[in-house]
Protein backbone atom coordinates (compact mmCIF):
# COMPACT_ATOMS: atom_id res chain seq x y z
CA UNK A 1 0.00 0.00 0.00
CA UNK A 2 1.72 3.31 -1.03
CA UNK A 3 1.68 5.61 1.84
CA UNK A 4 -0.40 9.27 1.59
CA UNK A 5 2.96 11.25 1.18
CA UNK A 6 3.55 9.36 -2.37
CA UNK A 7 0.62 11.75 -3.25
CA UNK A 8 3.17 14.87 -3.39
CA UNK A 9 5.09 13.17 -6.94
CA UNK A 10 1.79 11.98 -8.74
CA UNK A 11 1.73 14.66 -11.45
CA UNK A 12 3.61 13.05 -14.98
CA UNK A 13 6.42 15.09 -14.76
CA UNK A 14 7.42 14.68 -11.42
CA UNK A 15 6.53 10.71 -11.15
CA UNK A 16 9.88 10.27 -13.55
CA UNK A 17 11.46 12.68 -11.66
CA UNK A 18 11.16 10.89 -8.72
CA UNK A 19 12.14 7.30 -10.06
CA UNK A 20 15.68 8.68 -10.39
CA UNK A 21 15.61 10.23 -6.77
CA UNK A 22 14.22 7.41 -5.01
CA UNK A 23 16.89 5.38 -6.65
CA UNK A 24 19.35 8.51 -5.74
CA UNK A 25 18.25 7.46 -1.84
CA UNK A 26 18.14 3.83 -2.14
CA UNK A 27 21.59 3.28 -3.48
CA UNK A 28 23.22 5.80 -0.96
CA UNK A 29 21.26 4.23 2.70
CA UNK A 30 22.88 0.73 1.14
CA UNK A 31 26.41 2.23 0.56
CA UNK A 32 25.94 3.97 4.20
CA UNK A 33 24.71 1.06 6.00
CA UNK A 34 27.90 -1.26 4.30
CA UNK A 35 30.40 1.96 5.22
CA UNK A 36 29.26 1.70 8.66
CA UNK A 37 29.53 -1.49 8.82
CA UNK A 38 33.00 -1.48 8.10
CA UNK A 39 33.65 1.22 10.72
CA UNK A 40 32.00 -1.26 13.27
CA UNK A 41 34.40 -3.79 12.66
CA UNK A 42 37.54 -1.84 12.54
CA UNK A 43 37.59 -1.83 8.85
CA UNK A 44 38.27 1.85 8.46
CA UNK A 45 40.99 1.24 5.86
CA UNK A 46 38.93 -0.49 3.54
CA UNK A 47 36.15 2.25 3.38
CA UNK A 48 36.91 3.67 0.25
CA UNK A 49 37.70 1.09 -1.48
CA UNK A 50 35.53 -0.28 -4.32
CA UNK A 51 35.19 -4.06 -3.76
CA UNK A 52 34.32 -3.65 -0.42
CA UNK A 53 31.27 -2.84 -1.46
CA UNK A 54 30.68 -4.59 -4.93
CA UNK A 55 31.28 -7.90 -2.68
CA UNK A 56 27.98 -6.90 -0.99
CA UNK A 57 26.34 -6.06 -4.23
CA UNK A 58 26.75 -2.51 -3.30
CA UNK A 59 27.86 0.32 -5.31
CA UNK A 60 29.96 2.42 -4.40
CA UNK A 61 29.28 6.02 -4.34
CA UNK A 62 32.17 8.81 -4.13
CA UNK A 63 30.90 11.76 -1.38
CA UNK A 64 29.44 13.84 -4.16
CA UNK A 65 27.01 10.94 -5.20
CA UNK A 66 25.77 10.54 -1.60
CA UNK A 67 21.91 11.75 -0.72
CA UNK A 68 23.32 13.87 2.54
CA UNK A 69 25.53 16.12 0.90
CA UNK A 70 22.67 16.39 -2.02
CA UNK A 71 19.83 16.74 0.75
CA UNK A 72 22.31 19.33 2.22
CA UNK A 73 21.90 21.85 -0.54
CA UNK A 74 18.54 21.19 -1.33
CA UNK A 75 17.21 25.01 -0.77
CA UNK A 76 20.21 26.22 -3.07
CA UNK A 77 19.27 27.38 -6.43
CA UNK A 78 22.50 24.88 -7.60
CA UNK A 79 20.52 21.69 -6.63
CA UNK A 80 19.52 20.64 -9.95
CA UNK A 81 23.67 20.57 -10.71
CA UNK A 82 23.76 18.58 -7.59
CA UNK A 83 21.72 16.19 -8.36
CA UNK A 84 23.00 15.72 -11.72
CA UNK A 85 26.41 15.57 -10.55
CA UNK A 86 25.51 12.75 -7.92
CA UNK A 87 23.69 10.80 -10.59
CA UNK A 88 27.11 11.30 -13.07
CA UNK A 89 29.43 10.41 -10.08
CA UNK A 90 27.18 6.58 -9.66
CA UNK A 91 27.15 5.86 -13.15
CA UNK A 92 30.66 7.01 -13.90
CA UNK A 93 31.82 4.46 -10.75
CA UNK A 94 29.27 1.56 -11.82
CA UNK A 95 29.81 -0.54 -14.98
CA UNK A 96 26.48 -2.09 -14.66
CA UNK A 97 24.57 1.05 -15.07
CA UNK A 98 26.36 2.67 -18.32
CA UNK A 99 23.28 4.32 -19.76
CA UNK A 100 20.74 3.97 -17.21
CA UNK A 101 20.99 7.36 -15.44
CA UNK A 102 20.09 10.32 -16.92
CA UNK A 103 22.40 13.03 -17.99
CA UNK A 104 21.88 16.27 -17.03
CA UNK A 105 18.16 15.47 -16.98
CA UNK A 106 17.49 17.84 -13.65
CA UNK A 107 19.33 20.56 -14.91
CA UNK A 108 17.62 20.99 -18.56
CA UNK A 109 14.28 20.50 -16.56
CA UNK A 110 13.83 23.40 -15.32
CA UNK A 111 12.05 23.25 -12.20
CA UNK A 112 11.47 25.55 -9.36
CA UNK A 113 14.58 25.16 -6.55
CA UNK A 114 11.49 25.26 -4.17
CA UNK A 115 9.85 22.89 -5.98
CA UNK A 116 13.06 20.63 -6.39
CA UNK A 117 13.51 20.71 -2.96
CA UNK A 118 9.92 20.25 -1.70
CA UNK A 119 10.68 16.69 -3.79
CA UNK A 120 14.10 15.88 -2.02
CA UNK A 121 12.17 16.53 1.41
CA UNK A 122 9.06 14.20 0.57
CA UNK A 123 11.12 11.22 -0.80
CA UNK A 124 13.20 11.88 2.43
CA UNK A 125 10.37 11.56 4.74
CA UNK A 126 8.91 8.61 2.50
CA UNK A 127 12.51 7.00 2.66
CA UNK A 128 12.25 6.90 6.79
CA UNK A 129 8.73 6.06 6.88
CA UNK A 130 8.59 2.97 4.44
CA UNK A 131 12.31 1.93 5.11
CA UNK A 132 13.08 2.49 2.21
CA UNK A 133 16.46 1.24 2.40
CA UNK A 134 15.05 -2.44 2.23
CA UNK A 135 14.73 -3.89 -1.41
CA UNK A 136 11.23 -4.92 -0.79
CA UNK A 137 9.97 -1.54 0.01
CA UNK A 138 11.60 0.45 -2.67
CA UNK A 139 11.17 -2.28 -5.02
CA UNK A 140 6.97 -1.59 -4.33
CA UNK A 141 7.74 2.44 -4.92
CA UNK A 142 9.15 2.02 -7.70
CA UNK A 143 6.27 -0.36 -8.81
CA UNK A 144 3.68 2.09 -7.88
CA UNK A 145 5.36 4.69 -9.86
CA UNK A 146 6.07 3.13 -12.73
CA UNK A 147 2.05 2.04 -12.68
CA UNK A 148 1.29 6.21 -12.25
CA UNK A 149 3.77 6.46 -15.03
CA UNK A 150 1.97 4.11 -17.37
CA UNK A 151 -0.75 5.62 -16.47
CA UNK A 152 -0.07 8.91 -17.70
CA UNK A 153 2.04 7.68 -20.45
CA UNK A 154 -1.25 6.94 -22.79
CA UNK A 155 -0.95 4.32 -24.89
CA UNK A 156 3.02 3.69 -25.02
CA UNK A 157 2.93 3.20 -21.39
CA UNK A 158 1.89 -0.34 -21.94
CA UNK A 159 5.18 -0.92 -23.80
CA UNK A 160 6.97 -0.60 -20.14
CA UNK A 161 4.95 -1.65 -17.61
CA UNK A 162 2.81 -5.29 -17.66
CA UNK A 163 0.46 -5.62 -14.46
CA UNK A 164 2.01 -7.38 -11.84
CA UNK A 165 -1.33 -10.04 -12.30
CA UNK A 166 -0.66 -11.00 -15.79
CA UNK A 167 3.42 -11.63 -14.73
CA UNK A 168 2.70 -13.49 -11.89
CA UNK A 169 0.62 -15.84 -13.50
CA UNK A 170 3.40 -16.14 -16.38
CA UNK A 171 6.17 -16.92 -13.52
CA UNK A 172 3.86 -19.35 -11.74
CA UNK A 173 2.99 -21.29 -15.14
CA UNK A 174 6.83 -21.35 -16.31
CA UNK A 175 8.26 -21.96 -13.05
CA UNK A 176 11.75 -20.00 -13.77
CA UNK A 177 13.55 -21.86 -11.21
CA UNK A 178 17.26 -22.48 -12.48
CA UNK A 179 18.45 -21.46 -16.10
CA UNK A 180 18.26 -18.61 -18.63
CA UNK A 181 15.37 -16.11 -18.44
CA UNK A 182 14.95 -13.82 -21.83
CA UNK A 183 12.92 -10.78 -22.64
CA UNK A 184 12.97 -9.39 -25.62
CA UNK A 185 11.07 -6.32 -25.13
CA UNK A 186 11.76 -6.20 -21.07
CA UNK A 187 10.30 -2.54 -20.64
CA UNK A 188 10.69 -1.42 -17.01
CA UNK A 189 11.94 -5.20 -16.46
CA UNK A 190 8.88 -6.44 -14.48
CA UNK A 191 9.68 -9.92 -15.74
CA UNK A 192 12.93 -10.62 -14.18
CA UNK A 193 11.83 -9.00 -10.66
CA UNK A 194 8.63 -11.53 -11.03
CA UNK A 195 11.16 -14.31 -11.50
CA UNK A 196 13.40 -13.49 -8.86
CA UNK A 197 10.35 -13.15 -6.09
CA UNK A 198 9.07 -16.86 -7.94
CA UNK A 199 12.78 -18.04 -6.97
CA UNK A 200 12.57 -16.72 -3.28
CA UNK A 201 8.86 -17.96 -2.36
CA UNK A 202 10.27 -21.58 -3.02
CA UNK A 203 13.82 -20.71 -1.33
CA UNK A 204 16.15 -20.96 -4.58
CA UNK A 205 19.13 -19.52 -5.12
CA UNK A 206 18.82 -16.12 -7.39
CA UNK A 207 22.54 -17.11 -8.31
CA UNK A 208 20.95 -20.09 -10.45
CA UNK A 209 19.51 -17.85 -13.05
CA UNK A 210 21.08 -15.71 -15.87
CA UNK A 211 19.26 -12.84 -17.01
CA UNK A 212 18.92 -11.54 -20.87
CA UNK A 213 16.88 -8.81 -21.67
CA UNK A 214 16.50 -6.31 -24.22
CA UNK A 215 14.87 -2.97 -24.73
CA UNK A 216 14.33 -0.62 -27.69
CA UNK A 217 12.90 2.68 -26.02
CA UNK A 218 15.97 4.41 -24.45
CA UNK A 219 13.91 5.87 -21.47
CA UNK A 220 12.68 2.50 -20.65
CA UNK A 221 16.05 0.95 -20.97
CA UNK A 222 17.60 3.16 -18.29
CA UNK A 223 14.30 2.13 -15.78
CA UNK A 224 14.82 -1.30 -16.18
CA UNK A 225 18.52 -1.02 -15.44
CA UNK A 226 17.43 1.23 -12.30
CA UNK A 227 14.57 -1.55 -11.69
CA UNK A 228 16.68 -3.97 -11.29
CA UNK A 229 19.51 -2.49 -9.79
CA UNK A 230 17.62 -1.23 -6.73
CA UNK A 231 16.75 -4.99 -6.05
CA UNK A 232 20.30 -6.39 -6.53
CA UNK A 233 19.64 -8.15 -9.35
CA UNK A 234 22.08 -8.44 -12.08
CA UNK A 235 21.22 -8.96 -16.04
CA UNK A 236 22.66 -8.68 -19.02
CA UNK A 237 19.77 -5.65 -21.00
CA UNK A 238 22.49 -5.63 -23.85
CA UNK A 239 24.92 -2.00 -24.45
CA UNK A 240 22.29 -0.15 -25.55
CA UNK A 241 19.20 0.11 -26.16
CA UNK A 242 17.99 -1.68 -29.84
CA UNK A 243 14.89 -3.00 -31.79
CA UNK A 244 15.53 -7.09 -31.44
CA UNK A 245 14.73 -7.38 -35.17
CA UNK A 246 17.14 -5.44 -36.09
CA UNK A 247 19.63 -5.06 -33.59
CA UNK A 248 19.81 -8.26 -31.83
CA UNK A 249 21.66 -7.60 -28.63
CA UNK A 250 22.24 -11.38 -27.94
CA UNK A 251 22.21 -13.56 -30.82
CA UNK A 252 23.66 -16.13 -30.03
CA UNK A 253 21.34 -16.80 -26.92
CA UNK A 254 19.29 -20.42 -26.32
CA UNK A 255 17.02 -19.52 -23.12
CA UNK A 256 15.12 -21.97 -20.54
CA UNK A 257 12.72 -19.52 -19.93
CA UNK A 258 11.06 -16.64 -22.63
CA UNK A 259 8.39 -14.09 -20.33
CA UNK A 260 7.55 -11.40 -22.40
CA UNK A 261 5.10 -8.69 -22.92
CA UNK A 262 5.70 -7.31 -26.62
CA UNK A 263 3.90 -3.91 -28.42
CA UNK A 264 0.39 -5.17 -29.31
CA UNK A 265 -0.67 -5.23 -32.92
CA UNK A 266 2.80 -3.90 -33.86
CA UNK A 267 2.42 -1.80 -37.09
CA UNK A 268 5.12 -0.99 -39.54
CA UNK A 269 7.75 -3.20 -37.88
CA UNK A 270 9.78 -3.53 -41.23
CA UNK A 271 9.75 -2.66 -44.32
CA UNK A 272 8.67 -5.17 -47.34
CA UNK A 273 12.22 -6.12 -48.13
CA UNK A 274 13.59 -6.19 -45.00
CA UNK A 275 13.92 -9.55 -42.77
CA UNK A 276 11.98 -11.54 -45.82
CA UNK A 277 15.14 -14.32 -45.37
CA UNK A 278 15.51 -14.46 -41.67
CA UNK A 279 16.64 -17.42 -40.12
CA UNK A 280 14.11 -17.13 -37.35
CA UNK A 281 11.16 -17.95 -39.75
CA UNK A 282 12.79 -20.87 -41.28
CA UNK A 283 10.01 -23.40 -42.42
CA UNK A 284 7.65 -20.75 -41.58
CA UNK A 285 6.07 -17.94 -43.84
CA UNK A 286 7.71 -14.65 -43.18
CA UNK A 287 5.50 -12.57 -40.37
CA UNK A 288 3.78 -9.60 -42.27
CA UNK A 289 4.64 -5.73 -42.19
CA UNK A 290 1.51 -4.71 -40.63
CA UNK A 291 1.51 -6.33 -37.62
CA UNK A 292 4.33 -7.47 -35.82
CA UNK A 293 2.49 -10.54 -33.67
CA UNK A 294 3.85 -13.93 -35.24
CA UNK A 295 7.57 -12.21 -35.64
CA UNK A 296 7.38 -12.01 -32.10
CA UNK A 297 6.24 -15.49 -32.02
CA UNK A 298 9.24 -16.58 -34.17
CA UNK A 299 11.54 -14.55 -32.82
CA UNK A 300 11.17 -15.85 -29.25
CA UNK A 301 10.84 -19.64 -30.48
CA UNK A 302 14.41 -19.38 -32.16
CA UNK A 303 15.51 -18.16 -29.03
CA UNK A 304 14.44 -21.14 -26.81
CA UNK A 305 16.70 -23.93 -25.85
CA UNK A 306 15.78 -27.69 -26.53
CA UNK A 307 14.11 -27.98 -23.22
CA UNK A 308 13.08 -24.26 -23.48
CA UNK A 309 9.61 -23.03 -22.80
CA UNK A 310 7.88 -19.56 -23.00
CA UNK A 311 4.86 -18.02 -22.06
CA UNK A 312 3.86 -13.90 -23.45
CA UNK A 313 1.13 -11.68 -23.67
CA UNK A 314 -0.71 -10.76 -26.87
CA UNK A 315 -3.38 -9.11 -28.22
CA UNK A 316 -6.83 -11.47 -28.60
CA UNK A 317 -6.91 -11.50 -32.17
CA UNK A 318 -2.95 -13.40 -32.71
CA UNK A 319 -5.60 -16.68 -31.53
CA UNK A 320 -7.36 -16.64 -34.38
CA UNK A 321 -5.92 -13.99 -37.23
CA UNK A 322 -5.82 -15.68 -40.59
CA UNK A 323 -4.53 -11.99 -42.47
CA UNK A 324 -1.28 -12.05 -44.53
CA UNK A 325 -0.45 -15.19 -44.30
CA UNK A 326 -0.59 -15.78 -40.02
CA UNK A 327 -3.11 -18.25 -39.66
CA UNK A 328 -0.58 -20.40 -42.13
CA UNK A 329 2.34 -19.42 -39.28
CA UNK A 330 -0.28 -20.56 -36.42
CA UNK A 331 -0.93 -23.56 -38.80
CA UNK A 332 2.31 -24.63 -38.89
CA UNK A 333 3.50 -23.95 -35.09
CA UNK A 334 0.68 -26.00 -34.27
CA UNK A 335 1.81 -28.88 -36.49
CA UNK A 336 5.27 -29.31 -35.08
CA UNK A 337 3.88 -29.43 -31.80
CA UNK A 338 5.32 -25.70 -30.18
CA UNK A 339 1.94 -24.61 -28.70
CA UNK A 340 1.93 -25.77 -25.34
CA UNK A 341 -1.78 -23.45 -24.40
CA UNK A 342 -3.31 -20.55 -24.74
CA UNK A 343 -5.16 -18.61 -21.51
CA UNK A 344 -7.83 -15.81 -22.74
CA UNK A 345 -7.92 -12.94 -20.07
CA UNK A 346 -10.04 -10.43 -19.49
CA UNK A 347 -9.96 -6.87 -21.15
CA UNK A 348 -9.33 -3.91 -19.14
CA UNK A 349 -6.35 -5.23 -17.39
CA UNK A 350 -3.63 -2.70 -19.03
CA UNK A 351 -3.40 1.24 -18.24
CA UNK A 352 -3.56 1.80 -21.72
CA UNK A 353 -5.60 -0.15 -23.38
CA UNK A 354 -9.25 -1.81 -22.74
CA UNK A 355 -8.51 -4.75 -25.22
CA UNK A 356 -8.85 -8.54 -24.19
CA UNK A 357 -5.55 -10.18 -24.29
CA UNK A 358 -4.35 -13.84 -24.54
CA UNK A 359 -1.45 -15.80 -22.77
CA UNK A 360 0.27 -17.47 -24.95
CA UNK A 361 2.35 -20.61 -24.28
CA UNK A 362 5.89 -22.35 -26.43
CA UNK A 363 7.76 -25.20 -26.19
CA UNK A 364 10.95 -26.17 -27.78
CA UNK A 365 9.99 -29.94 -27.57
CA UNK A 366 6.85 -31.03 -25.97
CA UNK A 367 8.05 -33.95 -23.95
CA UNK A 368 7.12 -33.91 -20.33
CA UNK A 369 9.35 -31.31 -18.27
CA UNK A 370 9.70 -32.52 -14.90
CA UNK A 371 9.30 -29.13 -12.53
CA UNK A 372 12.17 -27.56 -11.84
CA UNK A 373 11.26 -26.79 -8.24
CA UNK A 374 12.35 -28.97 -5.37
CA UNK A 375 10.79 -32.35 -5.44
CA UNK A 376 7.13 -32.14 -4.08
CA UNK A 377 7.04 -28.70 -4.00
CA UNK A 378 5.76 -28.01 -8.07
Amino acid sequence: MPPTNYAAVWNPLSINTSLNLIFLKFISDKFETRRQALIDDNKTPFLDMVEFYTMENIFYLPEEARWSPVLKHAKQDEIALKIDTALHTVEKNNKSLAGALPDNYFSRLGLESSKLAALLDTINTLANECHLSEEDSVGRAYEYFLGKFAATEGKGGGEFYTPKSVVALLAEMLEPYKGKIYDPCCGSGSMFVQSIKFINSYNGNQKDISIYGQEYTSTTYKLAKMNLAIRGIAGNLGDVAGDSFFKDQHPDLKADFIMANPPFNQKQWRADSELTNDPRWAGYPTPPTGNANYAWILHMLSKLSESGVAGFVLANGSMSTNTSGEGEIRKQLIKNDHVDCMIAMSGQLFYTTQIPVCLWFLTKNKYPHPSPLPKGEG
